[in-house]
């Protein structure tokens, strides 16, 4: 391959394994927060295999400059721990060869799923891993991830009042502080359908790691209930979370806290994806039911809210 284009890429795998040989480049559907490119490349003693390179967009990298080095930290953990996670291969932050710091990570093969064929297999798939990621306490290992913080943030100079961000807000503000019941843990971040791999009806991977933190353990469920619910309906956000609280032992009486916390995400945010009327029509109904109970769990009566499942 000799493209010119490609030419920092061949340097980087000399660094990584030298003789290495570029065959192929390309980039991969998906990836929002970080611009990535995946390799085709050969060693000299061995096949073909696939890489991926993630170069982190300007965003994250002002609220870390660290993240390519915490990224591949990370992933060394989580790989230590059985986690399905990608194998990190290469960290490089010296901006000599490209003028981002980057991440090499082991190529998954799979894809995203949000009409599994199977849907009792693939919740229990999604709950077990997310009980997995939950079982890795705060400890020393993780003092370099950031600590949870109360989710919601400045007001900004405009509110999304067609998904209700005034009233989320108002209820978070006046819940706030909110004493955290639960262990610390390692949080993903971002745990939704959207960020999991599967391969041949088996959950291959989860993928896009650079929200990780630490803190309660509600944060990643309540996330995961909204975009399981949004994705798949009432119906399977109540199974995911039994299978969830099955595999277990957590205090739920926040849930509502956070559960408001994962919908103020998508406030200011759902008209700009491009979505069919009748899809973001949809979404916005489920939006507002999950907002309602979670408001009404807060605001009246913390823990004693519509239950959970």
């Amino acid at each position: 391959m000799q493209d010119q284009e490609w030419e920092p890429f061949i340097r980087l795998l000399q660094r990584i394994a030298p003789r290495t040989r570029l065959l192929r480049a390309w980039p991969p559907t998906g990836g929002v927060s970080a611009q990535i490119t995946a390799l085709e490349i050969e060693r000299p003693d061995g096949p073909a295999e696939k890489l991926v390179v993630r170069q982190h967009g300007e965003v994250d990298r002002l609220q870390n400059p660290q993240i390519a080095r915490d990224e591949f930290r990370l992933l060394q953990i989580a790989q230590a721990h059985g986690l399905a996670a990608p194998r990190p291969i290469y960290v490089d932050d010296a901006c000599d060869i490209f003028p981002t710091p980057l991440v090499v990570i082991e190529f998954i093969e799979g894809e995203t799923v949000f009409e599994p064929p199977d849907l009792a297999v693939y919740l229990r798939q999604l709950a077990t891993e997310l009980a997995r990621i939950h079982s890795i306490k705060d400890s020393s290992e993780l003092t370099f991830l950031p600590k949870q913080g109360n989710g919601f943030g400045n007001r900004p100079p405009t509110l999304d009042d067609s998904l209700s961000e005034g009233r989320i807000r108002n209820a978070l503000e006046a819940a706030w502080p909110v004493s955290q019941a639960n262990a610390s843990v390692l949080l993903h971040g971002d745990y939704w359908p959207g960020n999991v791999l599967w391969n041949d009806g088996e959950l291959a991977a989860v993928i896009d790691w650079e929200d990780a933190r630490t803190g309660d353990p509600l944060s990643d469920l309540g996330n995961a209930r909204l975009e399981i619910l949004m994705a798949l309906g009432h119906d399977a956000m109540h199974e995911f979370t039994r299978q969830y609280t099955s595999r277990v032992s957590i205090d739920l009486e926040n849930l509502p806290y956070w559960e408001l916390v994962a919908a103020l995400r998508l406030c200011g945010k759902l008209s700009e994806w491009g979505l069919q009327p009748p899809v973001e029509a949809s979404m916005r109904e489920r939006h507002t039911w999950f907002v309602g109970r979670a408001v009404e769990g807060v605001m009246g009566d913390v823990g004693r809210g519509p239950s959970p499942s």
